[in-house]
């Protein structure tokens, strides 16, 4: 009886201890012209935890080197730096977008062309990792004025 009743305890909270902290939403890797050596990728990261996790380190077969980057104001200049990590803020998210937080993908294996998908791997804080499949979009650069 003991058995039977561990067993079935067992099977109702394993998915709970599998249950991941970190949802990651609306992936996608910029598409580039051919021969274009580098992209970069984006989404939105959801923390449930109820304590901070950062995004540590990302991998990709379709680049040589995948590094955390930001755009930062210096000078009046905007300049893209590598970061160590990318903090979600706990029970919140963290947008990575165009002109601000985004996976850069260096030196290209392959073209990334509208309508292609690629692999990436997100590697948190919490040891939790995430197995992605991005589409690749085409990403408007700069801003349109209206006059």
């Amino acid at each position: 009886m003991k058995k039977t009743l561990l067993s079935l305890l067992l099977l109702v909270l394993s998915p709970l201890a599998l249950a991941q902290d970190i949802q990651v939403m609306h992936p996608y890797a910029r598409a580039v012209p051919p021969g274009q050596m580098n992209s970069a990728a984006f989404m939105m990261l959801k923390n449930a935890a109820s304590e901070q996790v950062s995004l540590v380190k990302a991998t990709s077969p379709a680049a040589n080197v995948v590094e955390l980057h930001n755009h930062i104001m210096d000078d009046g200049v905007m300049k893209m730096r590598q970061v160590e990590d990318i903090k979600v803020p706990a029970e919140g998210m963290a947008e990575l977008k165009p002109g601000g937080f985004h996976v850069m993908l260096i030196g290209l294996k392959q073209n990334l062309n509208e309508g292609d998908q690629i692999q990436l791997k997100l590697h948190f804080s919490n040891g939790e990792m995430a197995d992605l499949e991005l589409p690749v979009k085409k990403v408007q650069m700069g801003m349109k004025h209206k006059h």
